[in-house]
């Protein structure tokens, strides 16, 4: 597993195009009543919109692609919503998972999978035992996961494990424990559907990622509308608690290494 660190504990690398873009998923519900159309509509037209965000994420160059498709919250729905989605969640991973494998897809789903039927957690081990080597894109469903409860639980497993540690655990005690510690943080959070909150999602690994908020209704969302996020994101100066100035003096002395190194040799 490769081992990314904090954002508050070191600068990490910056770049044009977002190594990795986290996404709530929002609107389906509404996009539907919109049409006069029943809300479990909204959630299958949902699914066209993720398979369409995967080769969106790959034609852009992103490595990491985490979407929020169930919370730890979203159990207080109407059961018969609530069964849909599941039914949903597990028709589309047997529909998609050979074709993520054949376009280089790496999958994990991150959360309390132990809510789960048995077939549906069966078929997500598999799964992910199927893209685990692939490198392409890392597609990351998080279902019946909360912020809080992986903040919780990675807790819970590192007190197990370094009980001799109780009072005095850093950071880098901690992130192995996360449920995305395979992943560097979010370099740009995206929600759809108009509202601008983060719903207890990646609390932990949100802190300094950079938040797009818009209008479109997920079903709506298309690869204009991740260019359109990404050249947002762009136009941020991503500080990390520096100045400024920092920043600027840091880009300048990364562009005299480059001048240099391109120079011809005498």
């Amino acid at each position: 597993m490769a081992k990314f660190t904090s954002s508050t504990q070191t600068i990490p690398n910056v770049s044009d195009i977002p190594r990795h873009v986290a996404m709530i998923m929002d609107g389906n519900g509404r996009w539907a009543k919109k049409r006069f159309l029943p809300r479990v509509v909204g959630h299958k037209r949902g699914v066209e919109t993720v398979r369409s965000m995967v080769k969106a994420c790959i034609s852009q160059g992103i490595e990491y692609l985490t979407l929020f498709a169930f919370s730890s919250e979203n159990w207080r729905r109407p059961a018969d919503e609530v069964s849909f989605l599941m039914n949903l969640f597990f028709t589309a991973l047997q529909s998609e998972i050979s074709k993520l494998n054949a376009n280089g897809v790496c999958l994990h789903v991150v959360g309390d999978l132990q809510a789960f039927e048995p077939q549906l957690l069966a078929l997500i081990h598999e799964g992910e035992a199927l893209t685990a080597n692939n490198t392409r894109l890392t597609l990351t469903i998080a279902a019946n996961y909360g912020g809080r409860w992986d903040i919780l639980q990675a807790a819970n497993q590192l007190a197990l494990a370094h009980p001799e540690k109780i009072g005095h655990y850093t950071e880098a005690d901690l992130i192995p424990h996360l449920m995305m510690a395979y992943a560097p943080e979010p370099d740009l959070f995206i929600r759809t559907g108009g509202e601008q909150r983060i719903s207890n999602f990646l609390l932990w690994q949100l802190a300094y990622s950079e938040f797009y908020f818009t209008d479109t209704l997920w079903p709506d969302f298309t690869e204009s509308s991740l260019s359109e996020a990404i050249h947002s994101y762009q136009q941020r100066e991503r500080r990390f608690g520096r100045t400024g100035d920092q920043v600027s003096d840091q880009k300048n002395d990364q562009t005299s290494s480059v001048a240099v190194l391109s120079a011809p040799t005498l």
